[in-house]
């Protein structure tokens, strides 16, 4: 929702203040400027970029335009769903969980949390760690270098689709100037026209400038942006997971593990200390 009301303040500023200060709107309606500018940026886009970082595009643009799922009332319930693992481990042992985490899916612990359990990633990502921990063969510091490689893993494939329409973006401007050079190219052949005519074409031609510019510094770009954002998100969350894990494997009680998780998180989202307190305290009883 606020990327759609960002871009009607974006068009309503810019066309506003052009037809404010005079301007006709049927002069900025040049489609052929906007297929040279669009259907280059395209062309480039494609020709960038491998079927994986594609799909990767594809898959991540919707995202942009939905609300952040990584609210404080996912992060108490990620924590509970941590409390839970971590107290069932302290009474029954490291092999108690073992069928939780080979079949979370038949899991009560897991089946608890329905909007958790749907995540694909994190779930794998924290039945693979609490696997290891089940094993016993490796110390929480190889453990720790494991988890870190996986996150820098995550970040840069996360970061592939923000870069490629940051790319995008980085070329519109260019790729209006081209439009622009073609429309003088144009002009140039039609010497000898009336003003009136030839004034439109220059006018049309300057168009390609001005839609390249808008396009990259008013769309393309923030969405770049803002997938960027949405990557930091969701891996705070993954740290949130490493830390809480690795405390309890450094000895830590379920409720101080979960508080190293929750020290790690954003504080917009970070929920007070009396706020998990209160969310597991009925578990804990």
């Amino acid at each position: 929702m606020l990327v759609i009301i960002g871009y009607v303040v974006v068009v309503g500023s810019v066309l506003g203040g052009f037809m404010l200060h005079g301007g006709k709107l049927a002069a900025l309606f040049q489609p052929f400027e906007l297929l040279i500018i669009a259907g280059a940026a395209i062309g480039a886009f494609v020709v960038s970029n491998n079927s994986k970082v594609l799909k990767a595009v594809l898959g991540a643009l919707p995202s942009c335009f939905k609300g952040s799922k990584y609210t404080k009332t996912r992060y108490l319930s990620l924590m509970g769903l941590l409390f839970d693992i971590l107290t069932k481990i302290r009474k029954e042992g490291m092999m108690a969980i073992e069928g939780d985490v080979e079949e979370p899916d038949k899991s009560p612990l897991f089946q608890k949390y329905p909007d958790l359990a749907s995540d694909h990633h994190l779930l794998e990502f924290m039945t693979d760690y609490l696997r290891i921990m089940v094993s016993g063969n490796m110390n929480p510091h190889e453990i720790e270098a494991l988890m870190d490689q996986e996150l820098d893993t995550h970040h840069a494939e996360g970061h592939a689709p923000a870069h490629a329409v940051q790319q995008v973006a980085d070329g519109l401007p260019a790729f209006g100037i081209v439009a622009a050079v073609m429309g003088v190219v144009n002009v140039m052949g039609s010497v000898g026209e009336p003003p009136a005519i030839l004034g439109g074409k220059i006018g049309a031609a300057l168009v390609g400038t001005f839609v390249g510019i808008l396009l990259a510094y008013g769309f393309v770009g923030p969405l770049a942006t803002l997938l960027g954002q949405k990557l930091e998100e969701a891996t705070k969350e993954l740290q949130c997971v490493k830390v809480t894990l690795l405390a309890s494997l450094q000895g830590y009680a379920p409720s101080l593990a979960i508080e190293f998780g929750r020290k790690v998180l954003f504080s917009t989202e970070r929920p007070s200390f009396l706020e998990l307190e209160g969310h597991v305290k009925p578990k804990r009883a």
